[in-house]
């Protein structure tokens, strides 16, 4: 009688950079907890930039967390390739410390990837919380936009893939302070396929809920959109990311120049063609959300978002923002 062959679980590596408050992060590490997972070995590392975590993880069978103190001046690509490197997964998952993962997340991932020798790296889709505001809708609809499908870039939410994909690219660009991810991610995207899939879901907890987080946050967000650039191609559907928020400036400024000099006609042609860029994603937008968004909502929204992009870029050039600036 031939004795049955026993196999060791497979590891994967849950790697979760953290900063500031720690009520998200709880709740991310919960949802992690509590996915299926049949024959895997989880371990949990969470590389914080926080003096001290008081908060006690709990630990359920084949579930292992850690948790590392780096320096608080360090990027967050610093923090994730750090994590790396303590890590054992022969997966890596790369989650945000404000996600909520579905049940099945886990489970979805390994078959999603499994299925496909082209994937190289696989992601799920974005869900609305309960009682989610406007502005959260709206930008679940954005990050929706286009599904079950592969594409270049994807924020680093959640992403997953095998452990030799980070190798291979050599981890996140430790020299940019936002924007890493796509970096990244159109790094990864060059070696096969990246695939963003509705077979799994997250809730994004630390989703902006009023305009004024929105537009202080996106001016972070936007110091590094020029710096992204250096040391990878640009595909042609990232070009518009950088060439519409310098078309509004520009005919922004022409509108004031144009209207103080007494010219009134060429000033409000130029206010028309400030505002056309903001139409027209408003106009996609709206079809993308299949009208369940009210257009005003998204109008306002882009109204807002344009700006704060504009300032970050521009101020990025000369120096780096806090995240609290």
């Amino acid at each position: 009688m031939s004795a049955e062959i026993e196999t060791s679980p497979m590891i994967v590596s849950f790697i979760i950079p953290h900063k500031g408050r720690t009520e998200m992060l709880e709740q991310t590490v919960a949802s992690v907890l509590n996915l299926q997972h049949t024959n895997m070995e989880l371990e949990i590392l969470i590389v914080t930039q926080n003096d001290h975590l008081d908060i006690g993880f709990p630990e359920t069978p084949g579930t292992h967390v850690r948790v590392f103190q780096q320096p608080a001046s360090l990027t967050i690509s610093h923090l994730r390739n750090y994590g790396f490197s303590q890590s054992k997964g022969e997966y890596i998952a790369y989650l945000d410390a404000d996600v909520a993962l579905s049940e099945n997340w886990l489970e979805a991932m390994v078959n999603l990837l499994q299925q496909d020798p082209g994937r190289v790296l696989v992601s799920a889709v974005q869900k609305n919380s309960e009682e989610a505001p406007v502005l959260e809708k709206i930008r679940t609809a954005l990050s929706n936009a286009d599904i079950d499908c592969e594409l270049s870039f994807l924020p680093g939410r959640n992403l997953f893939m095998r452990r030799d994909t980070v190798d291979r690219v050599g981890g996140f660009p430790e020299h940019l302070t936002t924007c890493e991810d796509y970096y990244f991610t159109y790094r990864v995207s060059e070696l096969g396929v990246m695939y963003y899939s509705s077979d799994a879901d997250y809730v994004h907890l630390g989703e902006d809920k009023e305009l004024k987080a929105m537009f202080d946050k996106e001016i972070w967000r936007g110091q590094s959109n020029l710096h992204s650039i250096k040391g990878r191609k640009i595909p042609l559907s990232e070009i518009p990311s950088f060439l519409v928020p310098m078309w509004i400036l520009f005919f922004a400024l022409a509108f004031v120049l144009s209207g103080l000099m007494g010219h009134l006609s060429l000033s409000v042609i130029c206010l028309v063609f400030a505002f056309l860029p903001i139409l027209a994603y408003s106009v996609r937008l709206y079809g993308v959300a299949n009208r369940e968004i009210e257009f005003t909502e998204i109008f306002k929204f882009y109204l807002v978002y344009f700006p704060a992009r504009i300032i970050g870029t521009l101020v990025g050039l000369f120096k780096s923002i806090g995240a609290g600036s």
